[in-house]
């Protein structure tokens, strides 16, 4: 309610006289008039505001802001590992908030094998997984392997759950220049047919182009291993990764169409088609998009 319209005389308005008293009716009416009017403009303003709103999150979860620069960044992890748990929730946290202003972060997480067999086997692991760590540790000249690993855009590594710097090398990466990806999806209940239109590629190597199937919004109860007895929440999960494709060095634009195909076990209302370009050698990310499947079920 936006005020009140109980009316309770008082007993010096009973004494005053007619003509007083249809003056106070009147001004009575003309403030409750006013009062109705105001409240009603509020709540169109308010109905107008909230509809805004919903229009710009909608808007902004299927368009791209062509303002900002998407920035792949990659984590490699596993439940079998008491480290990684804080890296899993900092990914989390990067890919919901989306923390650096001209930058619009796309996250996949990598579940490693190697940890298996301490006793919990990871049911997101691959061995394929562990393989591409270890290029990238061929890449950064690294002696070993290890988790959690987070990689920006195939630029940096740095401990996973080191958030502060994962905003730092990201804010780097959002200031380089990167190809555009431009995905379209013809929707199919389990093998949806993806478009891939990829221009503006400036790379003096050969690239692999990659699709990624990520799952959100999972969870598992972890019985075994260092994590024994904890509820561990994941984003971004890797399912599936694809060799779709190779772009030749001073290539500049890229296009395919691939008949996706997805496990009746994954939601789909959870999953995101990520596709990228990647240098062979350096492991730069040349150009990264994104989009969601709609749920079909």
């Amino acid at each position: 309610m936006c005020f009140n319209t109980a009316y309770r005389e008082e007993p010096v308005i009973i004494r005053m006289g007619k003509t007083f008293m249809k003056k106070i009716i009147f001004l009575a009416l003309v403030t409750t008039l006013g009062l109705i009017a105001a409240c009603n403009f509020s709540n169109k303003t308010a109905d107008a505001e909230a509809y805004r709103t919903a229009k710009n999150e909608t808007e902004n979860k299927t368009t791209p802001n062509n303002n900002k620069k998407l920035v792949l960044v990659e984590l490699f992890t596993s439940e079998g590992c008491s480290s990684c748990p804080p890296a899993d929730r900092a990914l989390a946290k990067l890919q919901i908030e989306q923390p650096i202003k001209n930058a619009e972060i796309i996250t996949l997480a990598f579940h490693v094998d190697y940890w298996n067999y301490l006793g919990w086997k990871d049911e997101f692991s691959s061995a394929e997984y562990s393989r591409r760590q270890s290029g990238y540790s061929n890449a950064f000249g690294l002696n070993n392997i290890y988790t959690p690993q987070m990689i920006v855009d195939g630029q940096s590594q740095f401990t996973g759950s080191g958030y502060e710097k994962a905003l730092t090398e990201i804010g780097k990466a959002a200031n380089e220049n990167k190809g555009e990806v431009k995905l379209s999806l013809e929707e199919g209940l389990l093998k949806p047919n993806l478009k891939v239109e990829i221009s503006g590629l400036d790379t003096k190597e050969g690239s692999d182009v990659f699709l990624a199937i990520a799952e959100d919004n999972l969870t598992n109860n972890i019985k075994r291993g260092e994590n024994s007895g904890k509820t561990l929440s994941h984003m971004s999960v890797v399912r599936n990764l694809l060799r779709i494709g190779t772009v030749a060095a001073g290539e500049k634009t890229f296009e395919t169409e691939k008949s996706v195909e997805l496990n009746s076990a994954w939601k789909q209302k959870n999953l995101n088609l990520v596709v990228f370009v990647q240098n062979k050698n350096s492991k730069n990310i040349a150009a990264v998009g994104k989009t969601a499947i709609t749920d079909n079920g």
